[in-house]
């Protein structure tokens, strides 16, 4: 523990003052504040907590010997891999916020896999993919359980320590995010445990490992709170059915709650007191009642009108805040506008909410259960591989399929390929979200969280049923022109229906609907009183509305699914009667794809891509390449071909269409034809001409159209020579030579001249003194 002294605090008081000085307004509240963290971290506790799963495998969290400055810090670990999370909350208002500003953090660190980062700086630079998704992951974890009202600046930030090849970084970021808000002073009504689910051959595996994960139909991350309620879901699936689905989500939550339990064990043994933070704002009990009284019946009229679209109906709604605001300003000229706006956003989620748990009406007519209206169409553009149009209700996505070669694949980072164990993507979707799609004005340079989001989810969805070894790069892009709910899963929709205009052999189609909930809660003891199931939400319905669970699936199995909970938890019951709903809505879908599927032609486009195969003997290949790949190069330019080596001996050939394949191999053709060297026959003499003398052997041609072959030192002689000028060769002299056929490794002419010489006997002479001469 550390003492302080006083002769210390004045020595740290110079040093805060000094560190401030021009940029504090007030240099003695940061004084304060600085002490206040000293004393904080001095009496941090240290504590750690094993948890042992199902398995056998045990997942260790520990707190109070790193980050001790931070509101609360937690490091977790499952095997090698560690990963440290801090939670820092500011303790005043930065403005006058109506949303949580909470911000999330999931960083890779290449130390942590032992390696460099290859970038030209050698350092981490901006968020890759894999990080944005994982922070979703853990925000949409962690952020249903803060209390109401909490508007405080707060910022969670994930440290990977340490990694191993066996288990995920990002699952056991979930639960270091949920040990280090419980332990901390921040208001959070956890803690939460997360589990990885994985199935092979029908046996359910916790926390699977990477290998696992490879030959796993299942890929489910479960989040959930005390009581087996249900915070978060997202995964992937191979077409897994539903009674294994099923009793994956039972097991996961139930895993859950010893990590929950674990965790609750460490907040009573070294958590900090939760700070007083007053969250409910003072409102005029008068300003409440005039509201309600001026929008309340109004509200119940536009929500009720079911003629209304979404820019009608948000117009609607908005002209009649505008004319509660003004008539409450006419009557008091210092109103407070920000107040009275709040209360009335309040109003018109009370009355939403009210009008289908009640009254089972939804905004725009439809059932519960009710689909809407949904039209499609493809083969738009006819230089287009694959394209689509996917329209349900007022939700509009245009999906394109471009097909290149497998030179084209996504390449992953090093970092991200470690962690994932996959080094590319041959198939890659991409989901655009234009503004002017809810009809709005914005930026388009810089791609967001939500897109990189939706079309991570959409990729999984369809991922199953494409072919394994496709011998093409498969890029899917999904352009919102229109949105009001569910663009993710539109995109699911118009992306199976441009896969199979494209001709792309996949094994179903793949169609998606997002499940919505409306409950009445009672906060005082967190039960759910009364709830409504919502088939296909709108966007008001997923804004107003408790949960938006997006399910994708094919006839036979799921693929993949998303809950966004809002809520702290719901019952596994509600998620099944999800799950049993989302059937029949699937199967309506399938009905109007089939109808559109039908008109797609059997036949292909005459600009699909083509590939091939040639094979290129040794001995040709520097002719066929050219001199730097000159020759490859010239066939780019002129037909836009790609050739690129598959193994030794074979070339992969892509073009883009039927005709420049067909052109390629023509000047393919014509190149290798280009002085074509006689055919010569096994064990032939041929008469060589002598071109050049090298200190290995002589450079002969066998025909004037040959290139130079070398004929070593060791065949041109019975006797053994180190230079050719010891047999008195010249250039131009002609020598007879033996041919042997080519050299099954490095495709060399092999050739001799020995062979035809006779051998070299020695003859014993006996001499009259008895002496011998040869």
């Amino acid at each position: 523990m550390i003492v302080f002294t006083s002769s210390r605090l004045v020595r740290y008081r110079k040093l805060v003052l000094l560190a401030c000085k021009n940029t504090c307004k007030n240099e003695n509240i940061c004084y304060i504040k600085f002490v206040r963290r000293m004393s904080a971290a001095s009496q941090t506790h240290l504590g750690t907590e094993i948890v042992t799963l199902s398995d056998g495998k045990q997942l260790s969290l520990s707190t109070g010997k790193y980050a001790r400055f931070a509101d609360g810090s937690a490091i977790v670990s499952l095997g090698d891999t560690s990963v440290m999370v801090t939670a820092v909350c500011k303790d005043q208002l930065s403005s006058n916020s109506s949303f949580l500003p909470l911000i999330v953090d999931y960083r890779q660190k290449a130390a942590a896999a032992a390696r460099i980062p290859t970038n030209f700086l050698r350092r981490e630079l901006g968020p890759t993919e894999h990080e944005i998704l994982t922070s979703r992951v853990i925000d949409r974890s962690i952020r249903p359980l803060f209390p109401e009202n909490f508007y405080f600046d707060t910022h969670i930030m994930c440290n990977m320590l340490a990694i191993d090849s066996a288990n995920d970084p990002d699952v056991i970021a979930i639960n270091a995010a949920s040990a280090a808000l419980s332990v901390s002073n921040i208001p959070w009504n956890g803690p939460v445990g997360a589990v990885r689910i994985g199935m092979i051959d029908n046996d359910i595996i916790i926390y699977p490992t990477r290998r696992q994960l490879q030959n796993s139909i299942l890929n489910l991350i479960i989040t959930a709170t005390k009581n087996n309620l249900i915070v978060m879901m997202e995964g992937s699936a191979n077409e897994i059915l539903d009674q294994d689905l099923r009793k994956a989500i039972k097991l996961g939550v139930k895993e859950c709650q010893s990590i929950v339990a674990s965790i609750t064990n460490l907040q009573k043994t070294c958590g900090k007191t939760k700070r007083k933070i007053e969250t409910d704002r003072q409102q005029d009990v008068s300003l409440i009642n005039s509201v309600k009284e001026l929008s309340e019946a109004k509200l119940q009229d536009i929500f009720s009108d079911y003629t209304h679209d979404k820019i009608s109906r948000d117009n609607a709604v908005k002209d009649l805040r505008n004319n509660v605001i003004k008539t409450l300003q006419d009557d008091n000229a210092d109103l407070d506008v920000r107040s009275a706006e709040n209360i009335f956003g309040k109003i018109i989620k009370d009355v939403f909410r009210t009008l289908i748990l009640e009254k089972d009406v939804r905004c725009d007519g439809r059932l519960l259960n009710g689909l809407r209206d949904i039209s499609c169409q493809v083969n738009l553009f006819n230089p287009l591989h694959g394209s689509a149009v996917f329209q349900r209700g007022q939700t509009q996505v245009m999906c394109t399929v471009t097909l290149d070669s497998l030179e084209s694949a996504l390449k992953m980072d090093p970092i991200s390929m470690l962690i994932s164990g996959v080094k590319e993507k041959n198939f890659f979707l991409h989901y655009e979200f234009p503004p002017y799609a809810t009809n709005e004005i914005g930026s388009t340079g810089r791609l967001g969280r939500r897109e990189i989001g939706h079309g991570a989810l959409a990729e999984k969805a369809l991922r199953p049923v494409l072919p394994k070894d496709y011998p093409f790069t498969i890029r899917l892009t999904s352009q919102v022109l229109e949105s009001n709910g569910s663009s993710s899963m539109a995109t699911v929709c118009g992306g199976s229906l441009a896969l199979l205009d494209a001709g792309i052999p996949v094994s179903s189609p793949v169609a998606g609907v997002a499940m919505g909930l409306v409950t009445k809660y009672n906060t005082t003891n967190t039960n759910i009183e009364e709830y409504k199931i919502l088939t296909d939400i709108l966007g008001i319905e997923d804004y107003l509305g408790d949960m938006d669970f997006k399910i994708a699936a094919t006839k036979r199995g799921f693929t993949a699914l998303q809950a966004d909970v809002k809520i702290p938890g719901v019952p596994i019951k509600i998620i099944m009667e999800c799950i049993h709903q989302s059937f029949s809505a699937k199967s309506e879908i399938f009905k109007i794809m089939n109808q559109t599927i039908q008109t797609i032609p059997k036949m292909k486009k005459d600009k699909m891509p083509v590939v091939d195969n040639l094979e290129i003997s040794v001995y040709q290949r520097g002719k066929f390449l050219g001199v730097g790949g000159m020759n490859l190069k010239k066939i780019f330019l002129e037909t836009g071909v790609h050739i690129y080596p598959h193994d030794e001996n074979t070339y992969s050939i892509f073009a883009p269409n039927k005709d420049a394949m067909t052109q390629a191999k023509e000047m393919i053709e014509k190149i290798l034809q280009k002085d074509r060297e006689p055919t010569l026959e096994f064990g032939a003499i041929y008469t060589a001409k002598i071109m050049e003398i090298r200190e290995t052997g002589v450079m002969v041609t066998l025909y004037s159209n040959m290139m130079p072959v070398l004929l070593p030192n060791s065949q041109l002689d019975q006797r053994k020579i180190h230079h050719p000028s010891a047999l008195g060769l010249e250039i131009g002299q002609e020598i007879q030579v033996k041919y042997f056929g080519r050299d099954p490794v490095s495709g060399q002419i092999r050739i001799s001249r020995k062979v035809l010489q006779e051998p070299i006997t020695i003859s014993r002479t006996l001499h009259r003194d008895n002496t011998e001469t040869t």
